[in-house]
Protein backbone atom coordinates (compact mmCIF):
# COMPACT_ATOMS: atom_id res chain seq x y z
CA UNK A 1 0.00 0.00 0.00
CA UNK A 2 3.26 1.97 -0.03
CA UNK A 3 4.65 3.98 -3.07
CA UNK A 4 8.86 4.08 -3.80
CA UNK A 5 9.76 6.75 -4.91
CA UNK A 6 12.69 7.47 -7.96
CA UNK A 7 13.83 10.39 -10.00
CA UNK A 8 11.15 9.95 -12.96
CA UNK A 9 8.79 13.08 -13.33
CA UNK A 10 5.87 11.31 -12.75
CA UNK A 11 7.14 9.91 -9.05
CA UNK A 12 8.07 13.52 -7.68
CA UNK A 13 4.93 15.16 -8.39
CA UNK A 14 3.36 14.49 -5.47
CA UNK A 15 5.79 17.25 -2.97
CA UNK A 16 6.28 15.62 0.25
CA UNK A 17 4.80 18.09 2.28
CA UNK A 18 1.32 16.45 1.06
CA UNK A 19 2.68 13.29 2.18
CA UNK A 20 4.82 12.76 4.99
CA UNK A 21 2.37 14.23 7.54
CA UNK A 22 0.22 11.01 6.74
CA UNK A 23 2.82 8.97 7.51
CA UNK A 24 3.57 10.94 10.90
CA UNK A 25 0.12 11.21 12.30
CA UNK A 26 -0.47 6.93 11.80
CA UNK A 27 2.78 6.24 13.47
CA UNK A 28 1.15 8.63 16.42
CA UNK A 29 -2.19 6.74 16.17
CA UNK A 30 -0.44 3.42 16.47
CA UNK A 31 1.41 4.51 19.62
CA UNK A 32 -2.08 5.66 20.79
CA UNK A 33 -3.88 2.73 20.24
CA UNK A 34 -0.97 0.11 22.07
CA UNK A 35 -0.86 3.05 24.95
CA UNK A 36 -5.27 2.49 24.98
CA UNK A 37 -4.82 -1.24 24.38
CA UNK A 38 -2.71 -1.55 27.78
CA UNK A 39 -5.12 0.75 29.97
CA UNK A 40 -8.17 -0.95 28.38
CA UNK A 41 -6.35 -5.23 28.39
CA UNK A 42 -9.07 -6.11 30.28
CA UNK A 43 -12.11 -5.18 28.43
CA UNK A 44 -11.08 -7.32 25.74
CA UNK A 45 -12.18 -10.26 27.69
CA UNK A 46 -15.49 -8.50 27.56
CA UNK A 47 -17.74 -7.73 24.52
CA UNK A 48 -16.73 -6.57 21.35
CA UNK A 49 -19.14 -3.50 21.51
CA UNK A 50 -17.20 -2.16 24.55
CA UNK A 51 -16.70 1.38 24.46
CA UNK A 52 -13.25 1.46 25.02
CA UNK A 53 -12.54 -1.63 22.07
CA UNK A 54 -14.70 0.27 19.89
CA UNK A 55 -12.30 3.38 20.19
CA UNK A 56 -8.66 1.20 19.65
CA UNK A 57 -10.38 0.12 16.68
CA UNK A 58 -11.30 2.92 15.08
CA UNK A 59 -8.02 4.30 15.92
CA UNK A 60 -6.59 1.42 14.21
CA UNK A 61 -8.34 1.08 11.28
CA UNK A 62 -8.51 5.21 11.10
CA UNK A 63 -5.83 6.73 12.52
CA UNK A 64 -3.13 4.17 11.82
CA UNK A 65 -4.27 1.52 9.13
CA UNK A 66 -6.05 4.42 7.00
CA UNK A 67 -4.60 6.95 6.99
CA UNK A 68 -1.17 5.23 6.25
CA UNK A 69 -2.66 4.20 3.23
CA UNK A 70 -4.23 7.44 2.38
CA UNK A 71 -0.32 9.34 2.34
CA UNK A 72 1.09 6.31 0.74
CA UNK A 73 -1.29 6.12 -1.95
CA UNK A 74 -0.85 9.67 -2.50
CA UNK A 75 2.44 9.40 -3.39
CA UNK A 76 1.59 5.56 -5.58
CA UNK A 77 -1.00 6.99 -7.74
CA UNK A 78 1.01 9.13 -10.02
CA UNK A 79 3.08 6.19 -10.38
CA UNK A 80 -0.15 3.70 -11.15
CA UNK A 81 -1.15 6.03 -13.89
CA UNK A 82 2.09 7.53 -14.80
CA UNK A 83 0.27 11.10 -14.91
CA UNK A 84 0.21 13.62 -11.95
CA UNK A 85 -2.24 14.05 -8.89
CA UNK A 86 -4.45 16.19 -9.50
CA UNK A 87 -4.75 18.17 -6.22
CA UNK A 88 -2.38 18.91 -3.83
CA UNK A 89 -4.57 20.83 -1.92
CA UNK A 90 -7.26 18.39 -1.97
CA UNK A 91 -4.75 16.01 -0.20
CA UNK A 92 -3.94 18.14 2.62
CA UNK A 93 -7.73 18.60 2.97
CA UNK A 94 -8.14 15.49 3.17
CA UNK A 95 -5.11 14.86 5.62
CA UNK A 96 -7.01 17.60 7.92
CA UNK A 97 -10.22 16.70 7.98
CA UNK A 98 -9.22 13.12 8.58
CA UNK A 99 -7.06 14.61 11.56
CA UNK A 100 -9.30 16.30 13.54
CA UNK A 101 -11.96 13.81 12.56
CA UNK A 102 -10.33 11.04 13.83
CA UNK A 103 -9.22 11.69 17.70
CA UNK A 104 -12.54 13.40 18.48
CA UNK A 105 -14.40 10.30 16.80
CA UNK A 106 -12.11 8.00 19.06
CA UNK A 107 -13.21 10.27 22.40
CA UNK A 108 -16.51 9.60 21.53
CA UNK A 109 -16.50 6.02 21.42
CA UNK A 110 -13.90 5.55 24.56
CA UNK A 111 -16.78 7.70 26.58
CA UNK A 112 -19.75 6.13 24.19
CA UNK A 113 -20.92 9.76 23.80
CA UNK A 114 -22.71 9.33 20.53
CA UNK A 115 -23.67 13.13 20.57
CA UNK A 116 -22.93 16.30 18.07
CA UNK A 117 -19.13 16.36 19.00
CA UNK A 118 -19.18 12.55 17.91
CA UNK A 119 -21.22 13.39 14.57
CA UNK A 120 -19.51 16.21 13.61
CA UNK A 121 -16.11 13.67 13.13
CA UNK A 122 -18.03 11.80 11.47
CA UNK A 123 -19.00 14.24 8.66
CA UNK A 124 -15.44 15.38 8.79
CA UNK A 125 -14.01 11.82 8.29
CA UNK A 126 -16.26 11.70 5.56
CA UNK A 127 -15.36 15.22 3.81
CA UNK A 128 -11.60 13.54 3.97
CA UNK A 129 -12.87 10.19 1.96
CA UNK A 130 -14.56 12.62 -0.70
CA UNK A 131 -11.57 14.60 -1.22
CA UNK A 132 -9.53 12.04 -1.46
CA UNK A 133 -11.90 9.89 -4.12
CA UNK A 134 -12.10 13.34 -6.14
CA UNK A 135 -8.20 13.23 -6.15
CA UNK A 136 -7.89 9.73 -7.24
CA UNK A 137 -11.06 10.09 -10.18
CA UNK A 138 -9.87 13.25 -11.76
CA UNK A 139 -6.44 11.74 -11.33
CA UNK A 140 -7.47 9.03 -13.25
CA UNK A 141 -9.38 10.94 -15.89
CA UNK A 142 -6.59 12.93 -17.07
CA UNK A 143 -4.32 10.12 -17.34
CA UNK A 144 -4.54 8.14 -20.48
CA UNK A 145 -2.40 5.17 -18.68
CA UNK A 146 -4.37 2.83 -16.28
CA UNK A 147 -3.61 -1.00 -15.57
CA UNK A 148 -5.32 -3.16 -12.74
CA UNK A 149 -3.78 -1.88 -9.67
CA UNK A 150 -5.21 1.67 -10.52
CA UNK A 151 -8.38 0.01 -10.29
CA UNK A 152 -7.72 -1.62 -7.43
CA UNK A 153 -6.87 1.64 -5.48
CA UNK A 154 -9.99 3.43 -7.27
CA UNK A 155 -12.58 0.54 -6.21
CA UNK A 156 -11.32 0.01 -2.80
CA UNK A 157 -11.35 3.81 -2.09
CA UNK A 158 -15.26 3.46 -3.20
CA UNK A 159 -15.65 0.83 -0.92
CA UNK A 160 -13.88 3.38 1.63
CA UNK A 161 -16.47 6.16 1.27
CA UNK A 162 -18.97 3.37 1.81
CA UNK A 163 -17.75 2.22 4.82
CA UNK A 164 -17.72 5.59 6.33
CA UNK A 165 -21.36 6.80 5.15
CA UNK A 166 -22.80 3.43 6.89
CA UNK A 167 -20.84 4.62 10.13
CA UNK A 168 -21.45 8.19 9.98
CA UNK A 169 -25.55 6.83 9.97
CA UNK A 170 -24.92 4.24 12.72
CA UNK A 171 -23.67 6.96 15.01
CA UNK A 172 -26.67 9.41 14.09
CA UNK A 173 -28.96 5.75 14.73
CA UNK A 174 -27.92 6.39 18.22
CA UNK A 175 -29.82 9.86 18.34
CA UNK A 176 -32.47 9.15 15.60
CA UNK A 177 -34.23 6.44 14.46
CA UNK A 178 -32.55 6.28 10.70
CA UNK A 179 -32.64 2.45 10.24
CA UNK A 180 -34.74 -0.12 10.80
CA UNK A 181 -32.55 -1.95 13.49
CA UNK A 182 -29.80 -0.99 16.23
CA UNK A 183 -26.59 0.18 15.68
CA UNK A 184 -25.22 -2.98 16.57
CA UNK A 185 -26.96 -5.07 14.35
CA UNK A 186 -25.26 -3.49 11.23
CA UNK A 187 -22.08 -3.35 12.64
CA UNK A 188 -20.95 -6.69 10.58
CA UNK A 189 -22.01 -5.03 7.38
CA UNK A 190 -19.97 -1.72 8.58
CA UNK A 191 -16.73 -3.71 9.50
CA UNK A 192 -16.64 -6.16 6.96
CA UNK A 193 -17.22 -3.35 3.98
CA UNK A 194 -14.83 -1.50 5.40
CA UNK A 195 -12.25 -5.27 6.06
CA UNK A 196 -13.08 -6.66 2.68
CA UNK A 197 -13.74 -3.90 0.17
CA UNK A 198 -11.47 -1.20 1.62
CA UNK A 199 -7.96 -2.96 3.22
CA UNK A 200 -7.79 -6.35 1.65
CA UNK A 201 -8.89 -5.13 -1.77
CA UNK A 202 -6.38 -2.02 -1.88
CA UNK A 203 -3.85 -4.51 -0.04
CA UNK A 204 -3.87 -6.83 -2.53
CA UNK A 205 -3.97 -4.02 -5.50
CA UNK A 206 -0.93 -2.30 -4.14
CA UNK A 207 1.36 -5.23 -2.60
CA UNK A 208 0.91 -6.83 -6.09
CA UNK A 209 2.90 -3.82 -8.04
CA UNK A 210 4.92 -3.59 -5.00
CA UNK A 211 6.27 -6.86 -3.59
CA UNK A 212 7.56 -7.64 -6.97
CA UNK A 213 9.11 -4.42 -7.23
CA UNK A 214 10.98 -4.62 -4.17
CA UNK A 215 12.07 -8.55 -4.53
CA UNK A 216 13.12 -7.47 -8.01
CA UNK A 217 10.96 -10.10 -9.77
CA UNK A 218 10.52 -11.17 -13.46
CA UNK A 219 6.86 -12.99 -12.39
CA UNK A 220 3.56 -10.93 -13.60
CA UNK A 221 0.03 -12.33 -13.92
CA UNK A 222 -2.53 -9.79 -14.64
CA UNK A 223 -5.35 -12.07 -15.25
CA UNK A 224 -4.47 -13.33 -12.06
CA UNK A 225 -5.27 -10.52 -10.55
CA UNK A 226 -8.68 -9.62 -11.72
CA UNK A 227 -9.49 -12.44 -11.26
CA UNK A 228 -8.82 -11.76 -7.66
CA UNK A 229 -10.22 -8.47 -8.36
CA UNK A 230 -13.75 -9.91 -9.31
CA UNK A 231 -14.07 -13.05 -6.60
CA UNK A 232 -13.12 -9.72 -4.04
CA UNK A 233 -15.81 -7.30 -5.43
CA UNK A 234 -18.16 -9.95 -5.95
CA UNK A 235 -18.16 -12.30 -2.79
CA UNK A 236 -18.21 -8.87 -0.93
CA UNK A 237 -21.24 -7.79 -2.85
CA UNK A 238 -23.23 -11.31 -2.26
CA UNK A 239 -22.10 -11.14 0.98
CA UNK A 240 -23.96 -7.54 1.68
CA UNK A 241 -27.01 -9.33 0.12
CA UNK A 242 -27.17 -12.11 2.77
CA UNK A 243 -26.69 -9.71 5.54
CA UNK A 244 -29.63 -7.60 4.13
CA UNK A 245 -32.10 -10.41 2.60
CA UNK A 246 -31.35 -13.62 4.20
CA UNK A 247 -31.54 -15.37 7.65
CA UNK A 248 -29.95 -18.51 6.82
CA UNK A 249 -26.15 -17.57 7.84
CA UNK A 250 -25.18 -21.08 6.65
CA UNK A 251 -25.06 -18.75 3.20
CA UNK A 252 -22.14 -16.47 4.33
CA UNK A 253 -19.76 -19.46 3.54
CA UNK A 254 -20.41 -18.47 -0.22
CA UNK A 255 -18.73 -14.95 0.24
CA UNK A 256 -16.07 -15.86 2.50
CA UNK A 257 -14.99 -18.84 -0.16
CA UNK A 258 -14.63 -16.03 -2.94
CA UNK A 259 -12.70 -13.90 -0.59
CA UNK A 260 -10.37 -16.56 0.72
CA UNK A 261 -10.07 -17.89 -3.29
CA UNK A 262 -8.68 -14.91 -3.74
CA UNK A 263 -6.42 -15.01 -1.00
CA UNK A 264 -5.13 -17.45 -1.71
CA UNK A 265 -4.40 -16.69 -4.83
CA UNK A 266 -2.69 -13.74 -4.08
CA UNK A 267 -0.46 -15.30 -1.75
CA UNK A 268 0.31 -18.00 -5.05
CA UNK A 269 0.83 -14.71 -6.98
CA UNK A 270 3.48 -13.96 -4.14
CA UNK A 271 4.94 -16.99 -3.54
CA UNK A 272 5.71 -17.14 -7.35
CA UNK A 273 7.40 -13.20 -7.24
CA UNK A 274 9.54 -14.61 -4.64
CA UNK A 275 10.76 -17.94 -6.61
CA UNK A 276 10.95 -15.49 -9.98
CA UNK A 277 13.26 -12.48 -8.12
CA UNK A 278 16.09 -11.58 -9.21
CA UNK A 279 17.53 -10.35 -6.03
CA UNK A 280 18.17 -13.40 -3.99
CA UNK A 281 18.52 -12.14 -0.65
CA UNK A 282 15.15 -10.64 0.93
CA UNK A 283 15.34 -7.81 3.40
CA UNK A 284 13.82 -7.77 6.84
CA UNK A 285 11.56 -5.23 5.58
CA UNK A 286 10.25 -7.63 2.69
CA UNK A 287 10.73 -10.64 5.59
CA UNK A 288 7.89 -8.91 7.39
CA UNK A 289 5.79 -7.69 4.51
CA UNK A 290 5.62 -11.30 3.36
CA UNK A 291 4.67 -12.43 6.69
CA UNK A 292 1.72 -10.27 6.36
CA UNK A 293 0.30 -11.98 3.51
CA UNK A 294 0.61 -15.67 5.25
CA UNK A 295 -1.26 -13.86 8.22
CA UNK A 296 -4.24 -12.52 5.81
CA UNK A 297 -5.56 -16.16 5.90
CA UNK A 298 -5.81 -16.39 9.69
CA UNK A 299 -8.83 -14.17 9.75
CA UNK A 300 -10.56 -16.34 7.37
CA UNK A 301 -10.13 -19.24 9.14
CA UNK A 302 -11.45 -17.89 12.42
CA UNK A 303 -14.54 -16.73 10.58
CA UNK A 304 -14.87 -20.09 9.19
CA UNK A 305 -15.27 -21.40 13.06
CA UNK A 306 -17.40 -18.37 14.26
CA UNK A 307 -19.78 -19.38 11.05
CA UNK A 308 -20.02 -22.55 11.96
CA UNK A 309 -20.67 -22.10 15.76
CA UNK A 310 -23.24 -19.23 14.52
CA UNK A 311 -25.23 -22.53 12.58
CA UNK A 312 -24.85 -25.08 14.90
CA UNK A 313 -25.44 -23.42 18.44
CA UNK A 314 -27.29 -19.83 16.95
CA UNK A 315 -24.96 -18.39 19.67
CA UNK A 316 -22.19 -16.21 19.07
CA UNK A 317 -18.53 -16.95 20.70
CA UNK A 318 -17.15 -13.25 22.15
CA UNK A 319 -13.66 -14.08 22.34
CA UNK A 320 -13.05 -15.46 18.95
CA UNK A 321 -14.97 -12.02 17.49
CA UNK A 322 -12.29 -10.08 19.37
CA UNK A 323 -9.67 -12.26 18.23
CA UNK A 324 -10.71 -12.08 14.63
CA UNK A 325 -11.32 -8.16 15.13
CA UNK A 326 -7.28 -8.45 16.75
CA UNK A 327 -6.15 -10.36 14.06
CA UNK A 328 -7.22 -8.26 11.03
CA UNK A 329 -6.26 -4.93 12.82
CA UNK A 330 -3.15 -5.65 15.13
CA UNK A 331 -2.17 -8.77 12.58
CA UNK A 332 -2.01 -8.53 8.70
CA UNK A 333 -2.58 -4.64 8.34
CA UNK A 334 0.16 -3.64 10.86
CA UNK A 335 2.36 -6.41 9.48
CA UNK A 336 2.56 -4.72 6.15
CA UNK A 337 2.68 -1.27 7.40
CA UNK A 338 5.52 -1.89 9.51
CA UNK A 339 7.56 -3.71 6.63
CA UNK A 340 6.23 -1.46 3.85
CA UNK A 341 6.83 1.55 5.66
CA UNK A 342 10.53 1.21 6.23
CA UNK A 343 10.81 0.20 2.09
CA UNK A 344 8.76 3.90 1.34
CA UNK A 345 8.72 6.28 3.65
CA UNK A 346 13.13 6.32 3.19
CA UNK A 347 12.89 7.15 -0.38
CA UNK A 348 10.88 9.96 -0.07
CA UNK A 349 12.60 11.28 2.97
CA UNK A 350 15.65 10.94 0.60
CA UNK A 351 14.24 12.69 -2.34
CA UNK A 352 13.21 15.48 0.03
CA UNK A 353 16.79 16.07 1.53
CA UNK A 354 19.34 14.84 -0.77
CA UNK A 355 17.08 14.96 -4.84
CA UNK A 356 19.01 18.87 -5.37
CA UNK A 357 22.29 16.86 -4.68
CA UNK A 358 21.80 13.87 -6.76
CA UNK A 359 24.79 13.41 -9.24
CA UNK A 360 26.75 16.02 -7.58
CA UNK A 361 28.60 13.94 -4.71
CA UNK A 362 27.83 11.00 -2.67
CA UNK A 363 24.75 10.42 -0.86
CA UNK A 364 23.52 8.16 1.38
CA UNK A 365 21.53 4.99 0.76
CA UNK A 366 18.01 5.52 1.36
CA UNK A 367 18.20 2.39 3.99
CA UNK A 368 20.88 3.70 5.47
CA UNK A 369 18.51 6.59 6.95
CA UNK A 370 16.92 4.28 9.56
CA UNK A 371 17.83 2.26 11.90
CA UNK A 372 18.00 -1.37 10.97
CA UNK A 373 18.92 -2.65 14.11
CA UNK A 374 15.47 -1.09 15.74
CA UNK A 375 13.95 -2.29 13.04
CA UNK A 376 14.63 -6.16 13.88
CA UNK A 377 14.36 -5.68 17.58
CA UNK A 378 10.29 -3.95 16.78
CA UNK A 379 9.64 -6.98 14.41
CA UNK A 380 10.45 -9.68 17.02
CA UNK A 381 8.93 -7.68 19.85
CA UNK A 382 5.57 -7.01 17.93
CA UNK A 383 5.27 -10.14 16.81
CA UNK A 384 6.03 -12.16 20.21
CA UNK A 385 3.43 -9.39 21.78
CA UNK A 386 0.54 -10.12 18.75
CA UNK A 387 1.21 -14.00 19.19
CA UNK A 388 0.64 -13.54 22.75
CA UNK A 389 -2.02 -11.20 23.04
CA UNK A 390 -4.29 -13.39 20.69
CA UNK A 391 -4.03 -16.61 22.98
CA UNK A 392 -4.51 -14.02 25.88
CA UNK A 393 -8.19 -13.05 24.34
CA UNK A 394 -8.81 -16.45 23.44
CA UNK A 395 -7.78 -17.67 26.99
CA UNK A 396 -9.54 -15.19 29.02
CA UNK A 397 -6.71 -13.95 30.68
CA UNK A 398 -5.84 -10.73 31.81
CA UNK A 399 -2.28 -11.31 32.82
CA UNK A 400 -1.33 -12.36 29.40
CA UNK A 401 -3.47 -9.40 27.87
CA UNK A 402 -1.62 -6.86 29.71
CA UNK A 403 1.85 -8.56 29.13
CA UNK A 404 1.43 -8.72 25.32
CA UNK A 405 0.13 -4.99 25.54
CA UNK A 406 3.38 -4.42 27.20
CA UNK A 407 5.31 -5.74 24.56
CA UNK A 408 3.00 -4.38 21.34
CA UNK A 409 3.73 -0.83 23.33
CA UNK A 410 7.30 -1.15 23.01
CA UNK A 411 6.79 -2.26 19.39
CA UNK A 412 5.21 0.76 18.45
CA UNK A 413 7.78 3.07 20.62
CA UNK A 414 10.55 1.35 18.11
CA UNK A 415 8.23 2.39 15.59
CA UNK A 416 8.25 5.70 16.32
CA UNK A 417 11.65 6.06 17.38
CA UNK A 418 13.08 5.02 13.58
CA UNK A 419 9.70 7.35 11.97
CA UNK A 420 11.11 9.86 13.66
CA UNK A 421 14.39 9.45 12.64
CA UNK A 422 13.62 9.52 8.81
CA UNK A 423 11.48 12.49 9.69
CA UNK A 424 14.06 14.76 11.12
CA UNK A 425 16.90 13.71 9.08
CA UNK A 426 19.21 16.47 8.11
CA UNK A 427 21.07 16.65 4.97
CA UNK A 428 24.92 14.86 5.48
CA UNK A 429 27.46 14.47 3.02
CA UNK A 430 30.12 11.33 2.55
Amino acid sequence: MFATTGNTDTTITTSYKVVLPFYGYAAFAFLVATILLLFSASDLTKHYFHPHTLAITHIMSLGWGTMMILGASHQLVPVLIEGKLYSNKLAIISFISAAVGIPVLGYGFYVFDMGLHTQCAGILINLAIIAYLINLAVSMLKSKHENVHAYFVFTAAIWLLTTTIIGLLLVFNFTYPLLLKNSLDYLPLHAHVGIVGWFLLLVIGVGSRLIPMFLISKYNNTRRLWWIYGLINGGLLTFIFIFLYSYNKLLLIIPLLAVTAAIVLFADFCYKSYKQRIRKKVDEQMKVSILSVLMMLLPAIFLVIIIALLVLTTKENTSLVISYGFIIFFGWITAIILGMTFKTLPFIVWNKVYHHLSGKGKTPNPKDLFSNTVFKWMSVVYIFGFVLFTAGILLQYTFILQTASVLLLLASLLYNWNVIKLLMHKPKSL
